[in-house]
């Protein structure tokens, strides 16, 4: 089948590739004209395991093209998916400028009966806008469809080759049987293929984020408050996480969330209920929660110092908002260093892929260490902010004769508090209360 994907950032490319590895032809349209050259040159622009070489390899056999002109991309396009950016508005809401301008640009070259998928995360009501700007500019028949993404960042292809479920939001069957074709080979492990009407599915990505942000941002509390009561989160999240009620999955504390979805969708639905006279008072303090908690490690930091940073060297290890992604919007990292940096600390990172994209925001103000043990040389304290795996078994010995202080404040609970204070480190976690160092 011939497929169009409208934007190549991490949905659009990740998506297109996948629908190619599957036997499509796929052409991804970009109005970046850099990045299409990227991506014609063998490169790409995001990081995520495993894209670069299905990338090259669907490129070379000539089932994944990229270009910049729409009318030879769209012409013979059965599908197209619209998969670009939604930013923020200054109130929070989706910014919906790139999605018209793909409609829109789109209209005048669309052939009769093609599907036009929008897998952009977008507000309720959004799609019917798009048919609008469409027929505005075209009498050929086509149909809408609504097609949420539900990729993780770090496991994308997983995701979308081994879904947990595929939603379509759609008015007529001729689109519901064609898109059930082209995701047929994803779901051969009977996993379900769910029709639901356009406005249902567009609501069905916010809840479901929203969903997973509410429990973070509850965890998160309940660790602050554990940690003032002497209770152990870790304890209690095993305590209630074999409710089958409640469950494990995102139940783990740490500085609070990020990346391009879970802030955004969550103040982008807050302001959906508010345009339709609904207060969202659960959505608002999920995300007022989640913000103050990327507070919570330059807090510790300022107490443990008693509230005097000035001077001191802070390592911070982590910086993108999750592990194996390169992506640090609303990162926690960023609001910490910012917050090291304003009370006159001197701050020394490192990450495995992150460092670039950081450095286009701090500059020189931090130092870039090429490994994570290099952070640590002559720091009076150690911040974990990212759980990389290779974070997970450092040589402690080895640390401790690097740092001037064996302090560790970790954002993500890598360790062992009471192995941490028999190897002669003052350790603080999140919900976790510090330890007598062992001497």
């Amino acid at each position: 089948m011939k497929i169009t994907m409208i934007g190549t950032g991490y949905v659009g490319l990740v998506t297109g590739t996948c629908f190619a590895e599957s036997g499509n032809d796929v052409v991804c349209l970009d109005v970046d004209a850099k990045k299409v050259q990227m991506l014609r040159s063998g490169g790409i622009p995001i990081y995520e395991p495993g894209l670069e070489e299905l990338v090259r390899r669907n490129a070379a056999s000539g089932r994944l093209k990229f270009s910049t002109n729409y009318e030879e991309s769209i012409r013979d396009a059965q599908c197209i998916f619209i998969c670009v950016g939604t930013p923020q508005d200054d109130n929070g809401a989706a910014d919906l400028k790139y999605v018209q301008s793909a409609a829109e640009n789109m209209a005048p070259f669309l052939k009769s009966g093609a599907i036009v998928v929008c897998k952009s995360t977008v507000p309720v009501g959004t799609n019917r806008k798009v048919a609008e700007w469409i027929r505005a500019r075209t009498n050929t028949r086509f149909y809408s469809a609504s097609n949420p993404e539900f990729l993780k960042e770090g496991a994308a292809i997983d995701d979308f080759t081994k879904p947990d479920r595929v939603v379509v939001g759609v008015d007529e069957t001729e689109a519901s049987d064609v898109l059930q074709e082209i995701y047929r080979p994803f779901l051969r492990t009977e996993k379900p293929f769910i029709t639901v009407g356009i406005e249902s599915a567009e609501m069905i990505k916010y809840v479901a984020n929203c969903m997973l942000a509410t429990k973070i941002s509850f965890i998160n509390e309940m660790a602050n408050i554990c940690e003032r009561v002497g209770a152990d989160i870790n304890e209690v999240r095993k305590g209630i996480g074999h409710d089958a009620r409640i469950g494990f999955s995102f139940l783990f504390p740490g500085v609070g969330y990020g990346g391009s979805c879970f802030p955004k969708d969550v103040r982008a639905l807050a302001s959906v209920a508010n345009e339709h006279g609904v207060e969202a008072r659960i959505l608002r303090t999920v995300d007022e929660t989640n913000n103050e908690q990327k507070h919570v490690l330059f807090r510790k930091l300022m107490q443990h110092f008693d509230n005097d940073l000035k001077g001191r060297t802070i390592a911070v290890w982590g910086l993108s908002f999750k592990p194996r992604t390169d992506d640090i919007r609303e990162a926690p990292s960023l609001v910490l260093i910012e917050s090291l940096l304003e009370a006159g600390a001197i701050v020394k990172v490192h990450d495995p892929v992150a460092e670039e994209n950081v450095r286009h925001v701090m500059g020189d103000r931090i130092t870039y260490c090429v490994h994570h043990y290099d952070a640590c040389d002559g720091a009076d304290a150690l911040a974990i902010v990212t759980e990389w795996n290779e974070f997970r078994n450092p040589d402690f010995d080895y640390i401790r004769v690097k740092m001037k202080t064996p302090v560790i404040f970790d954002g993500r609970n890598l360790y062992d508090r009471q192995k941490m204070a028999k190897r002669g480190f003052y350790y603080s976690g999140i919900g976790l209360s510090a330890l007598p160092v062992s001497t």
